[in-house]
């Protein structure tokens, strides 16, 4: 496969942009215990978005790995997951805000520290979504690749520390036009009282066609609806 594009997200940093159906992109991270938060959103009408609930209940999980699709609140699938070598990422735990993270890690200021100051996960989505002519209002659930979070039957929410192994990967593919946005801030339930600091690189290559006979196609029946309703979309568009 021909490689289009990469970057390394360097710990605490953020990135959005436009990708086209029909990728691959490859997520590796490059140390223990990584955690990079994900949102999506409809390259041409915005106000379709990554949806979590849909995302869950549709594939009875509360978390995702290969064979999942992450679906949009239109009830189409915005990409799916086709390589992961950890088997688990986090769906439920959301981002780190900058009151939270100036609580675990100790206070923090641009002013003081420049580059090197610590960010959160929610002020990096917001300013990414600013950028794409969007607004916090526009903020959603994300998706947290590379960690584990379960829950106990008493409700209680729990992380696991070494899920995540250095040299960890996992591939989406883009099955709509999507802009995408990431950051690499710590997942909110990572214990550790020192700020995460784990690049992770980001490629992106061509993907070949999707066929009846795909294994996130077929995963569940609702996937499978999902993608008819993606690809009727793409065909009443005419593209």
């Amino acid at each position: 496969m021909k490689k289009i594009w990469s970057k390394t997200l360097k710990p605490g940093e953020k990135w959005s942009g436009n990708i086209g159906r029909g990728k691959y992109i490859h997520f590796k991270a490059l140390g223990k215990d990584a955690n990079v938060s994900l949102l999506l959103y409809n390259m041409r009408d915005t106000s379709e978005r990554y949806n979590m609930p849909d995302t869950l209940k549709a594939q009875y999980t509360a978390h995702l790995t290969k064979g999942n699709v992450l679906m949009s609140d239109n009830g189409r699938v915005f990409a799916s997951i086709v390589e992961d070598s950890l088997g688990w990422h986090d769906t439920i735990s959301g981002y780190t805000t900058r009151m939270m993270t100036d609580e675990k890690y100790g206070k923090t200021t641009y002013q003081d520290l420049r580059n090197d100051w610590l960010r959160s996960g929610e002020e990096n989505f917001a300013v990414e979504l600013v950028r794409n002519n969007m607004g916090p209002r526009d903020l959603v659930p994300c998706v947290n690749l590379f960690s584990k979070v379960y829950v106990e039957e008493d409700g209680s929410m729990h992380y696991e520390a070494g899920h995540c192994t250095e040299g960890a990967t996992v591939t989406l593919r883009t099955e709509m036009d999507m802009i995408i946005i990431l950051s690499n801030t710590p997942n909110p339930l990572n214990p550790s009282e020192t700020y995460p600091s784990v690049p992770v690189t980001v490629e992106v290559y061509d993907a070949p066609p999707v066929d009846l006979t795909d294994e996130c196609v077929n995963h569940r029946p609702e996937n499978y609806r999902a993608f008819e309703n993606t690809w009727d979309y793409y065909n009443l568009l005419g593209l």
